[in-house]
């Protein structure tokens, strides 16, 4: 139901941006998500919304806030590039 609601908030509002990625690895039992959006707040800001956990499950959410648009795409990249390092695609 989250994902579903992120989406068509997604689709309503052009400036955000989302990714989903995975890590799976059978042998050592990995089964993980890490979904991210950069969305514009209520007040004129902008957050980092994190999503993370067991695929299936609901997962940790975090938020974080920041003054303009370019600071959130920032961190967005940044932790996105974190997690590729890992191994999530």
């Amino acid at each position: 139901i989250q994902k579903a609601r992120t989406k068509r908030f997604i689709e309503s509002h052009p400036k955000a941006m989302y990714t989903y990625l995975q890590k799976t690895n059978p042998e050592n039992n990995q089964y993980r998500f890490y979904a991210m959006a950069v969305q514009p707040t209520l007040f004129g800001e902008w957050a980092l919304v994190r999503n993370w956990g067991r695929i299936g499950a609901n997962g940790t959410q975090r938020s974080e806030w920041f003054d303009t648009e370019t600071e959130a795409i920032q961190a967005f990249e940044v932790m996105k590039k974190q997690k590729e390092k890992r191994g999530y695609c």
